[in-house]
């Protein structure tokens, strides 16, 4: 069975999502931005400032290369969408659910935490992404889960939508 691959803004919750989403479906997990620090030894928000953000999706594009030859549990970083040779790799699997949450409910979520792209003014700049970037998680998703709901709720949602995914194969 093919991978599933969660994409939605940051704060949305795919790494939260994705790990109980892997434990339901007995499958191994991966955050795109945990590999990516594995392998280059900063974290996303250090790799941007270090290398640059073209060199960092080229990184995290090899990533998710790699990943989606599993069957695993992968949640990407919010901004996987917006290169195309991502796109159509998304695409191609076939196994995207898109997280969709309002940017003015994410803005607590991302009051925390090292997140360079966001700038000092993280709500308005949520907004910007979500209207950049909801194009594109409309093109690759296969699936769009409700992410304002309660996170058991959302869990079950995916979980459902992959054995749905399952029986059709």
């Amino acid at each position: 069975m093919p991978g599933v691959i969660l994409v939605g803004l940051p704060g949305v919750g795919k790494s939260t999502a994705g790990r109980q989403v892997a434990q339901k479906l007995d499958r191994s997990f991966h955050d795109t931005d945990d590999v990516l620090h594995g392998r280059f030894g900063l974290s996303s928000a250090d790799m941007i400032r270090t290398v640059g953000v073209d060199v960092f999706r080229h990184r995290e594009f090899e990533v998710l290369r790699d990943l989606v030859a599993t069957n695993d549990v992968i949640a990407t970083g919010g901004g996987i969408v917006t290169t195309r040779p991502a796109r159509e790799l998304l695409r191609a699997t076939g196994r995207v659910i898109w997280l969709d949450s309002p940017p003015s409910l994410l803005r607590d979520r991302v009051a925390t935490g090292d997140r360079p792209l966001l700038g000092d003014d993280a709500a308005q700049r949520l907004v910007e992404l979500d209207l950049e970037r909801r194009p594109f998680y409309q093109e690759v998703a296969s699936a769009v889960v409700d992410a304002t709901r309660p996170l058991t709720n959302v869990v079950s949602l995916i979980v459902e939508i992959v054995r749905e995914w399952e029986a059709c194969a």
